[in-house]
């Protein structure tokens, strides 16, 4: 048996039925929620679904297919596991460009769909009208890109990586466009280059009033900028080491994987129409990431931190989801909540600020090791060589590079003035050693 219930949020389906597209149209139109495919009424997982990667993949071209508008990034469809009998769970977005309805069909009573507590109605004409008038025309798929000279090398080198097929339609499928086959804000936004700055700032004490870096990881791709972000974010990540008796025990100054959801969810649900970007500041004591644009609309703060997913940019959602930066819909805040207290969560009318305590504060009285402090006669390069050497101290060339995102031979320079002047030994051969800080 699951662990949910049948009600205006989730619905139960033994098998796969002719009625799939309008019970996820229901969804789209009012509130989004799941269908769960393998189950009966009463929440028992009858095991009866066949080939279930064939199922999957039929659910997802049924669904991509026969609903209009697009529902790209409003969709997953995931096989679960539970006493070793498997279930498809379809979860479901509340959809931005309401009212969604049957391709070929029309805008009509017949093709419109909302939910009703537990049950799905058709929508009247009036419902209709008044939905279409309310649709969310300042979406980024429809607003054109201020530039169209636009390169897409570094998005096709993403998906080529994850094993999909780059061909001419690729841009289409992304709906890259707008209506009048122009570029839209979303390909702008994915391009190798654009004016969007993506602002890191890291103060020395627990305010903004020292400022000792500010970096600018925009102008690129925002696929590449998050990367970037994450991995300056990383090299702050320093391992702390408390003394114990018969252990000593390694703890770091936050949970990357929180940061990582929290970082990704800051690029995909910001309102990049406005024209602000996410800004990401690292202090004495803490992490703040802020987005731009609040909750979603529709959605309240309790069901935001339930997980309740309503992407603003479900173009955007789709690109992160095929290169795994997202895993399902509304997981991802689920996740952190497991590692932080929700109270990390600001709610503004126009944007919302996230603040990560660093675990070192835990320890005022504890003996902590292995902290890194930086040496002003080496460059900034040098200096995040070693933090990211005694973070984890195997470390290859290549990885440095990828992560400090230079090529491999201004690392192999940079050791070498490292080498010389005996901040670092090589310990071990090559294969099984590891790097030693000295100085």
């Amino acid at each position: 048996m699951i662990d949910v219930v049948e009600d205006k949020r989730n619905e139960f389906k033994i098998k796969l039925t002719d009625s799939l597209e309008k019970e996820v149209i229901s969804f789209l139109n009012t509130d989004g929620g799941n269908i769960f495919i393998g189950v009966d009424d009463n929440g028992n997982i009858r095991d009866n679904l066949g080939n279930v990667d064939l199922l999957q993949r039929t659910i997802k071209d049924r669904i991509k297919d026969n609903i209009m508008p697009s529902t790209l990034g409003l969709f997953d469809v995931v096989v679960n596991e539970k006493d070793n009998k498997k279930y498809i769970q379809i979860v479901i977005a509340k959809g931005a460009e309401k009212h969604y309805y049957l391709r070929g069909m029309g805008m009509t009573p017949d093709s419109c769909f909302i939910r009703i507590g537990s049950s799905v109605e058709c929508m009247n004409n009036e419902t209709i009208l008044n939905l279409f008038s309310k649709r969310t025309r300042n979406s980024l798929k429809n607003i054109k890109a201020p530039n169209q000279n636009l390169e897409f090398k570094i998005l096709k080198i993403y998906y080529q990586e994850q094993g999909y097929e780059i061909n001419n339609n690729f841009l289409k499928k992304l709906d890259l466009y707008t209506e009048d086959d122009k570029f839209n804000y979303v390909a702008y936004l994915l391009s190798d280059n654009n004016n969007i700055s993506i602002q890191f700032a890291r103060y020395s004490g627990n305010d903004v009033y020292n400022l000792i870096e500010n970096e600018d990881y925009g102008s690129c791709s925002i696929i590449k900028s998050m990367e970037n972000i994450l991995n300056r974010i990383n090299i702050e990540n320093k391992t702390f080491t408390k003394i114990e008796v018969p252990k000593r025990k390694e703890i770091k100054l936050f949970d990357y994987n929180a940061i990582k959801e929290l970082v990704t969810n800051a690029f995909v649900h910001n309102d990049w129409s406005n024209g602000y970007s996410p800004k990401f500041e690292i202090f004495d004591n803490k992490l703040v990431i802020s987005s731009n644009g609040g909750i979603q609309e529709g959605v309240t703060q309790a069901e935001f931190l339930e997980g309740f997913s309503n992407p603003k940019n479900p173009e955007l959602m789709r690109v992160f989801r095929d290169l795994n930066y997202v895993e399902q819909l509304g997981t991802g805040i689920q996740r952190v909540l497991k590692v932080y207290d929700k109270n990390i969560f600001e709610f503004f009318a126009n944007h919302i600020r996230v603040t990560i305590p660093f675990n070192s504060n835990s320890f005022d009285n504890k003996k902590i090791t292995d902290v890194f402090k930086e040496d002003m006669s080496l460059n900034k390069l040098q200096n995040s060589i070693l933090k990211l050497i005694m973070d984890k101290p195997n470390i290859t060339q290549e990885e440095l590079a990828r992560l400090l995102d230079v090529n491999k031979r201004t690392i192999i320079r940079n050791f070498k003035v490292l080498l010389e002047n005996n901040y670092i030994e090589r310990v071990g051969a090559n294969k099984n050693g590891y790097w030693k800080i000295i100085k």
